[in-house]
């Protein structure tokens, strides 16, 4: 039903602005083409100009409530369900696997540690040193 109703909207958006002309004046047919573009011209300025309101109403008053309602109904009958689900059947296999592998993590945490410990050993004395000639080289 949304799926019909939002073109409609879109639709009734970019031709509403036209129906500013009739309040104005009687609307009557071009009798040439550069009337009729004139025409076009005129109701592409008002629509681009009111355009961007009206779709930011209907988008406060029709879209944002509803999908708020959804959200509420959901959150009431449907989230209770896979909280319930998901703590009673899928977070116990999680902590059991999590458990299995603590030891083999901390054990890989304990050899990267060593390894960047090692790597900062070496580089240090280097990017020291090249930062010291730089310095030197700046001052000369």
């Amino acid at each position: 039903m949304i799926k019909k109703i939002i073109p409609i909207l879109i639709i009734f958006g970019l031709i509403a602005p036209s129906f500013s002309f009739a309040q104005t004046q009687p609307i009557q047919p071009p009798e040439t083409l550069e009337e009729a573009k004139k025409m076009g011209e005129k109701a592409l300025e008002v629509s681009k100009k009111e355009l961007p309101g009206i779709l930011e109403k209907i988008w406060k008053e029709q879209v944002l409530p509803i999908w708020q309602k959804m959200f509420n109904w959901f959150k009431i009958n449907i989230w209770p369900d896979i909280e319930s689900w998901f703590k009673g059947k899928i977070q116990p296999k999680i902590e059991k696997k999590v458990e299995k592998r603590k030891p083999v993590i901390e054990e890989e945490f304990q050899k990267e540690k060593k390894e960047m410990k090692k790597e900062v050993k070496e580089e240090l004395p280097r990017v020291t040193k090249s930062l010291w000639e730089r310095f030197k080289e700046l001052i000369k």
